[in-house]
């Protein structure tokens, strides 16, 4: 099994760092959607089986579950194909069409929940059903990475050193968050190498990461209904909440303008660089660098669709 996993290694990691064009600073964007399965998550998918099956936690027969919003399924599901092993994804209403249909091709069976809960999202409602899931199938795996210290060393020994060895000086990092695992290996790693940087967490409003009081999101791959505990591993300096439609107002910028074709977290965490550089002038310009976590291929019925950003501005008024 670890023999077949690891052929697929050259195809993650080692993602370009693209500049940006910027009046103020030296905006540099971490183009992650190069990765197998066009995202960051593959890095995540790719750590934490390598890691269970070097432990012997997941055998020929096991059974992979996980809750996904997108990324993280699509990128679990094309290694446990590789591998030979059952996957079970439990997604939920959020998901991008694309998504959804390439997951109902690569795993063993899809489970979709579609009654949000308490919150008003769909995380609380995923993980009872995993845990349903794994109680039901005794050769279950619970890949968990919302607590599974593997998905945030995936960045600091993947994502992280590779932006820490590409700058000679870095003082801002902008990142989005959703599990946790992300922010808390790159802000390591980066904060050991440039202990000046300041590292930016950037969420969406209504997630109960940072803030107390839910509301229902419509855009999946950053924020969340839980506080993840694997957040206590990230070193941050500052947050920033970004409403959905900047959100979808910043893919568009970044496409139009800088010919990147992002989802809607890059455009969240772009949004997110502008307001906070706006009003803040240096005699030397700063090194910025946020991530593009995923493709804009999955956003086009979404966030590239005029019809449903509109639908979108409608429910939001209503909240």
């Amino acid at each position: 099994m670890l023999k077949k996993l690891k052929e697929l290694e050259p195809y993650i990691g080692n993602t370009p760092i693209v500049k940006i064009e910027n009046d103020y600073i030296n905006l540099f964007a971490k183009l992650e959607y190069h990765n197998l399965m066009n995202n960051i998550k593959a890095r995540t998918a790719y750590n934490i089986l390598k890691s269970a099956i070097e432990r012997g936690d997941i055998t020929e027969q096991s059974t992979v579950i996980e809750s996904s919003s997108g990324n993280l399924a699509v990128s679990l599901a094309i290694l446990c194909k590789k591998i030979g092993i059952k996957f079970i994804p439990v997604i939920d209403s959020n998901i991008n069409p694309a998504y959804e249909n390439i997951l109902r091709i690569l795993s063993h069976q899809v489970v979709k929940i579609t009654n949000r809960d308490e919150t008003g999202g769909f995380l609380i409602s995923r993980l009872e059903k995993v845990h349903e899931l794994c109680k039901e199938i005794a050769t279950s795996y619970w890949t968990n990475q919302y607590e599974n210290d593997d998905n945030f060393l995936a960045h600091y020994e993947g994502t992280g050193k590779e932006l820490a060895g590409y700058f000679n000086r870095l003082d801002y990092a902008f990142i989005g968050v959703g599990t946790g695992g992300t922010i808390s290996g790159i802000s390591q790693r980066l904060k050991k190498t440039f202990p000046q940087i300041k590292v930016i967490a950037v969420d969406s409003e209504g997630s109960l990461i940072f803030q107390n009081v839910p509301r229902k999101r419509y855009l999946p791959g950053i924020g969340s209904s839980i506080k993840p505990s694997i957040l206590k591993h990230a070193l941050i300096d500052d947050v920033i909440h970004v409403e959905e439609v900047r959100a979808i107002e910043g893919c568009h910028e970044l496409l139009n303008k800088h010919s990147i074709f992002a989802g809607a977290s890059s455009g969240s965490v772009y949004f997110a660089v502008q307001e906070y550089f706006q009003k803040v002038h240096f005699s030397t310009k700063p090194n910025v660098v946020f991530l593009c976590p995923d493709s804009g291929m999955p956003y086009t019925d979404t966030v590239y669709n005029q019809e449903w950003v509109n639908w979108l501005k409608i429910q939001l008024q209503h909240l």
